[in-house]
C-alpha cells in the first residue's frame, strides 16, 4: 500500500503542540483516515473533544465510522469549507489546538483558511501547520500546488498568530507552530 503524505510526517505534533487530557482540538481538513483526529481523541480523553473538519461528507462519514469502531465518542465531525470565514460550526475561540496538516496545498485561499482558523483558536491556543516542502519528490502534489512556507507564515501572522517555531516534519514536509 502506498504511503500517504501524513504517514511521511515523522514529527510528534501532539507533544509539540501540547495536546493533553481535557483539551479541545480541531483537525481542520482531517482526511478520510482520521490520521490525526483519532490519536488526538485518545489523548484528550473523555473530558476533551476533537473536531474532525472536512469539506467532503464522505470523508467525515469514514472518520466517524472509525471513531465509533474505536469507542471514541469525543470525536465530532464538522462539515465545512474552511475558506469561508464563519462557516465552521465550532464555537469561536474554543480550540486549544488547531491542526492544518497537508491541506493548504489544496487551497488557493490560504489567507482565508488561516483567518478562519484564527477565529476558532482561543487566546493562548496553538496552531500547527504541516505541509509539503517545495522540493522535487516522486510523490505528493505537483510542485506548483505546494505552499510556500514563508507565505504561509506571513498569512498566519497577518491573521493574528505569532510564530513560535519552525521545524522539520520529515524529509518532505515543513512544520510551523504558532500561538494566538
Amino acid at each position: 500500500m502506498p504511503q500517504t503524505g501524513n504517514e511521511l510526517i515523522n514529527t510528534d505534533i501532539f507533544s509539540k503542540s501540547g495536546v493533553s487530557e481535557g483539551m479541545s482540538v480541531g483537525d481542520l481538513g482531517c482526511g478520510n483516515l482520521g490520521y490525526f483526529s483519532i490519536p488526538a481523541a485518545k489523548l484528550v480523553g473523555r473530558s476533551g473533544v476533537v473536531y474532525a473538519v472536512d469539506i467532503l461528507k464522505s470523508v467525515l462519514e469514514a472518520v466517524s465510522h472509525r471513531a465509533s469502531q474505536e469507542g471514541l465518542d469525543n470525536l465530532k465531525t464538522v462539515w465545512s469549507n474552511l475558506e469561508i470565514i464563519g462557516a465552521t460550526k465550532i464555537p469561536t475561540e474554543s480550540l486549544d489546538v488547531a491542526f492544518l496538516i497537508n491541506i493548504l496545498f489544496q487551497s488557493d485561499k490560504d489567507d482565508l483558511v488561516l483567518k478562519e482558523t484564527y477565529r476558532l483558536v482561543k487566546p493562548g491556543g496553538k496552531l500547527v501547520v504541516v505541509d509539503w516542502l517545495k522540493i522535487s519528490a516522486p510523490f505528493g502534489p505537483p510542485m506548483d500546488d505546494r505552499t510556500d512556507q514563508k507565505q504561509i507564515t506571513q498569512f498566519a501572522v497577518d491573521a493574528g498568530f505569532k510564530l513560535l517555531e519552525e521545524f522539520s516534519a520529515g524529509p518532505y514536509h515543513y512544520g510551523l507552530l504558532f500561538i494566538k
